[in-house]
C-alpha cells in the first residue's frame, strides 16, 4: 500500500445541484473537492442519514475516505448496515467547530467551522482483496505504519463485516472563518470580541496492560492535534 494514499493531484471542482445549492449564506459555498477531503479526512466522525420504514435515522459512525469514495463498515446484522445495503439515499455530513465568534452582540456570536455533506446511494465492496485494501487504507490513516504489525484479519472476521462505499459526487462544503459581522451602532460597545479558536487534539497515549514494546509515531497523521 502506498503511503500517500490520498494524493490527488488534479481536482476536479465541486458540482452543484438543486440538492446541493446553498440557500443560507451562499457566500460561504467552496467548491473545492480537496477542501472537501480535507473535513473529512480530519473529522472521522461522521453522520450517516437515512431513513427505514418511514422513520429517519442519522447515526454517528467511523467514515474515512479513499481517492474519491467515503467507506463505513459494520457488522453483517447491524440494522444500518442492513439498511444501507439496498438502493435508497443517504446523507453523510462531517463538521468540524475551528472556533467561537465572541460579537459586540448576543445576536452577531456566531462559530467558525469547515462542514462537508455528500449525497447518495451506498454498495457493497464485495471484492475481498479491496475489502481488505479498504480497510488498511482506514487504519493507516488513523496509524500510519501500524497494519503490517497487526494480526491479519481472519476469514470469519472479514465474513462478518460489511464495507460500504459511496462515491463522492453529489456534494457540497459550507466555511466560515474570520470575525464577528457587526452593526456599525455596535463598534464602540465597550466588551471584548474576537474568536475562541477549537481543535481536537490527542492528548495522551494510555498504554493498555497487554501492550508489548514501545508505541510508534503516528503524529503524521494527526498533523498539530498531536498533542502529546
Amino acid at each position: 500500500m502506498s503511503e500517500n494514499i490520498n494524493n490527488e493531484q488534479t481536482l476536479e471542482p465541486l458540482s452543484q445541484s438543486p440538492k446541493t445549492r446553498l440557500r443560507r449564506s451562499p457566500k460561504r459555498a467552496v467548491f473545492d473537492r480537496q477542501a472537501l477531503y480535507n473535513i473529512f479526512d480530519e473529522a472521522m466522525v461522521a453522520h450517516v442519514g437515512f431513513v427505514q420504514d418511514e422513520q429517519s435515522f442519522v447515526i454517528p459512525m467511523l467514515v474515512w475516505r479513499w481517492e474519491n469514495r467515503l467507506f463505513i463498515h459494520g457488522s453483517n446484522g447491524s440494522r444500518m448496515i442492513k439498511a444501507l445495503c439496498g438502493e435508497q439515499s443517504i446523507c453523510i455530513t462531517a463538521t468540524l467547530l475551528d472556533g467561537m465568534v465572541m460579537a459586540k452582540s448576543a445576536f452577531h456570536h456566531s462559530s467558525n467551522y469547515r462542514s462537508a455533506m455528500v449525497m447518495g446511494s451506498c454498495y457493497v465492496v464485495e471484492d475481498k482483496q479491496e475489502v481488505e485494501q479498504a480497510l488498511e487504507v482506514f487504519m493507516e490513516l488513523i496509524a500510519p505504519g501500524r497494519w503490517p504489525h497487526l494480526r491479519p484479519p481472519t476469514t470469519s472476521e472479514l465474513a462478518a463485516t460489511t464495507v460500504l462505499a459511496i462515491d463522492i459526487e453529489e456534494a457540497s462544503v459550507k466555511i466560515r472563518s474570520g470575525g464577528p459581522i457587526e452593526d456599525e451602532g455596535d463598534l464602540d460597545w465597550p466588551v471584548w470580541t474576537g474568536e475562541l479558536q477549537l481543535r481536537q487534539k490527542v492528548t495522551a497515549a494510555v498504554e493498555d496492560q497487554y501492550s508489548v514494546g514501545e508505541m510508534s509515531d503516528y503524529s503524521e497523521a494527526w498533523g498539530e492535534r498531536w498533542g502529546l
